[in-house]
């Protein structure tokens, strides 16, 4: 069996989980973690606040299903390997 489509597909998801990560840090330094009381443009922030939180939430759901597939998969394309490898090494007796 042939692992190098199988590993090549395994790191353009990696990367994605990486491309979400740099991503995501990016936007949150637009977040302002401090509570503005008594501001009189509070509302111009708030909004922006909420756009800004709203991204963070859909990269965060992508960033987890992307990392649980990531895993998921490394781990079957590890277990076929290991198979595989059992498979010969009980072939050459």
């Amino acid at each position: 069996m042939n692992f190098i489509p199988l590993l090549v597909l395994w790191s353009l998801l990696a990367v994605t989980v990486l491309a979400l990560f740099v991503w995501r840090k990016t936007v949150a330094t637009k977040e302002d973690d401090n509570l503005h009381i008594m501001d009189g443009s509070s509302v111009e922030k708030n909004a922006l606040q909420e756009v800004v939180a709203q991204k963070l939430d859909r990269i965060d759901k992508w960033g987890k299903l992307v990392t649980i597939v990531v895993v998921v998969y490394g781990l079957i394309l590890g277990g076929l390997f290991a198979w595989q490898g059992w498979i010969q090494s009980s072939r050459i007796e």
